[in-house]
């Protein structure tokens, strides 16, 4: 697949709708690392891998109005996690963007996402709208980071509304799914970091200042 084909034939699919519990509540999305918002370079690194990216939170969508970005709040009502937000994403393709086949979800807290996860997602998932896309790392797994076949909305709002365990691995599965993986970071000081680290302490977000403060040449 090539460079132009994979970025307009793909919607970015921003997940922020999290309650952040374990960062003491607020928006973690808007913490900042390094300078910046976590939001602000998630979105740097998502944005040059797809057509549009929206945004999927919850609440009072004037706290992100500076991002201009559709914002597309849960169609399942209960904070029913990222399963909902991907739900929500795929109705806004559908009404938005008829054309496009796949999304591709990634987590507001993980600063530090591939400049190619969409290319390699795409490269392996293929055309098949019975195949789902996950990233994968040294670490394991990462559900939330995914492409997935728009055309499976109707079976994720009945899978979420039926009152099954609303966890992302046991809707993937029902596909055909595949881990995609990804190698770590190599940090200037020789040291790696996993490149789907998502931030959900304050000590989390020490870490990723220091990676983040690495990665760009200059001192914590």
């Amino acid at each position: 697949m090539g460079e132009q084909a994979q970025k307009t034939s793909h919607i970015g699919v921003i997940l922020a709708g999290g309650l952040g519990k374990r960062m003491g509540g607020g928006d973690k999305p808007l913490v900042t690392l390094s300078g910046k918002p976590m939001l602000d370079r998630v979105i740097e690194r998502l944005r040059p891998q797809v057509e549009q990216i929206v945004l999927n939170a919850n609440g009072d969508p004037a706290r992100f109005a500076a991002y201009d970005l559709p914002f597309v709040p849960d169609t399942i009502d209960g904070f029913a996690g990222p399963l909902a937000g991907l739900l929500a994403g795929m109705r806004w393709v559908q009404a938005n963007a008829p054309e496009v086949r796949f999304l591709v979800t990634v987590a507001a807290d993980t600063p530090f996402i591939p400049s190619n996860l969409v290319q390699q997602l795409a490269d392996c998932g293929g055309d098949a709208e019975d195949t789902v896309a996950l990233a994968a790392s040294p670490a394991g797994t990462h559900p939330v980071m995914g492409r997935w076949p728009v055309a499976l909305a109707d079976d994720l709002e009945a899978f979420l509304t039926s009152g099954e365990h609303a966890k992302i691995l046991v809707f993937a599965d029902r596909y055909i799914r595949l881990n995609v993986p990804f190698d770590e970071i190599a940090l200037p000081n020789g040291e790696t970091i996993d490149p789907f680290f998502n931030v959900n302490t304050p000590e989390d977000a020490i870490e990723a200042e220091v990676a983040a403060a690495a990665i760009e040449g200059r001192a914590a």
